[in-house]
């Protein structure tokens, strides 16, 4: 009798937990991902080696198991995850020690990788983005007694594990989301109420690092190449800065309206490179026009508002400051693979959140937005 009390006890709580998820964030996840797969269809469908839909038919492979592991995340009580997050980082840090072994391997130009056979691969650098932002949420979530800042012994902690962290994922060398991991450390200590020599402090080490890594020659001719054309990108426009005039013609030619879905030349002649990963942004303009880029944008601020509101909503201190540090991530993620389509951004190879093609980004996204569901069915089971 209590074993089947206790199931239909379990039963109750996991259905009551499904209506208090923020339904308006899922369905902007959603639509988004409904966009993004018809772009990457698009943008993939003349290829002429293959399969046309194999591409499209992999990535909705990937949504499917991203929304699995968003569900699975949702589920998953806050103080476990609190308890556990030293452990998944130590996984993420594994995964990105084995990438800079042999096991790793290199994709397109970038070292980032660990093959899985049957042609898939991991990128361990995506999954060490919400393993890091748990292990910071955790550290400064105990503030130090009489006051609401942080121990001292804690920020320690905790700007060591993110150089470590930024350190294994430059050796590869990948800028972009040693970026991101720089931003959510940054977010995360200036919520967590760190005082601002900390910050200073940490600024100053990231732009010491910086400087010796471009002093010493650790990135790669073509990284080096992204900074040029940004600077001045007509300078050698069929050179180095070839992928952001082709960029900016694919996106100004669709207009308002656009051309139609699998009618933008740029996209059909694949005059834009990685256009269905990195310059995903540049099917939606040419294809969809300035209204379509637009409304993939909007979507875009309505999960992070929602995002924001979970987070300004959140009692728990942990709760708020993980999902304050997902925000930071996805906002710049954002504001960068949006900014360097347009020309206002270096290219620095980060993929859109939910719309790029993409296996382990697309996981860590959706592992994301199952984190901060989690935190608000946390919050309203107790209202």
């Amino acid at each position: 009798m209590r074993s089947t009390a206790a199931a239909v006890h379990r039963r109750q709580t996991a259905a009551s937990a499904v209506w208090r998820v923020d339904s308006v964030m899922l369905v902007a996840v959603a639509g988004l991902c409904v966009v993004g797969t018809l772009l990457v269809w698009s943008s993939t469908r003349t290829w002429t080696t293959g399969d046309p839909t194999a591409v499209v038919r992999k990535h909705l492979l990937n949504l499917a198991i991203g929304a699995l592991l968003c569900a699975v995340t949702s589920s998953v009580d806050l103080g476990w995850l609190r308890a556990y997050a030293p452990v998944l980082y130590g996984v993420a840090m594994l995964g990105l020690i084995c990438v800079v072994t042999p096991l790793g391997s290199t994709i397109n130009g970038s070292h980032s990788w660990i093959m899985l056979g049957g042609g898939f691969a991991v990128q361990p650098s995506e999954l060490a983005k919400p393993a890091l932002v748990l292990l910071l949420a955790m550290l400064l979530s105990q503030p130090a007694e009489n006051t609401e800042r942080p121990r001292r012994l804690d920020l320690i902690w905790c700007v060591l594990a993110a150089l470590f962290a930024m350190g294994l994922v430059m050796l590869q060398p990948d800028l972009g989301t040693t970026m991101v991991l720089s931003v959510i450390t940054a977010g995360i200590m200036i919520l967590g109420g760190v005082r601002k020599r900390w910050i200073g402090a940490v600024a100053l080490l990231a732009a010491v690092g910086a400087a010796a890594v471009w002093s010493l020659g650790l990135l790669h001719p073509y990284q080096v190449a992204r900074f040029t054309a940004f600077i001045n990108p007509a300078s050698d426009p069929r050179g180095v800065g070839y992928n952001s005039t082709q960029a900016l013609i694919a996106i100004g030619s669709g207009e308002l309206f656009g051309k139609g879905l699998f009618h933008g030349g740029q996209t059909t002649g694949r005059f834009v490179p990685e256009q269905h990963t990195d310059f995903i942004f540049t099917v939606a303009g040419e294809e969809f026009g300035f209204l379509g880029s637009v409304t993939v944008v909007a979507l875009l601020g309505v999960v992070l508002l929602r995002g924001i509101k979970i987070a300004r909503q959140c009692e728990d201190r942990f709760g708020a400051l993980a999902a304050g540090g997902i925000v930071c991530w996805l906002t710049f993620q954002t504001f960068v693979n949006v900014g360097m389509t347009i020309g206002i951004m270096p290219i620095t190879g980060l993929p859109l959140p939910f719309v790029s093609y993409g296996g382990t980004a697309t996981f860590a996204n959706m592992i994301a937005i199952g984190l901060l569901q989690a935190i608000h069915i946390r919050e309203h089971s107790f209202r």
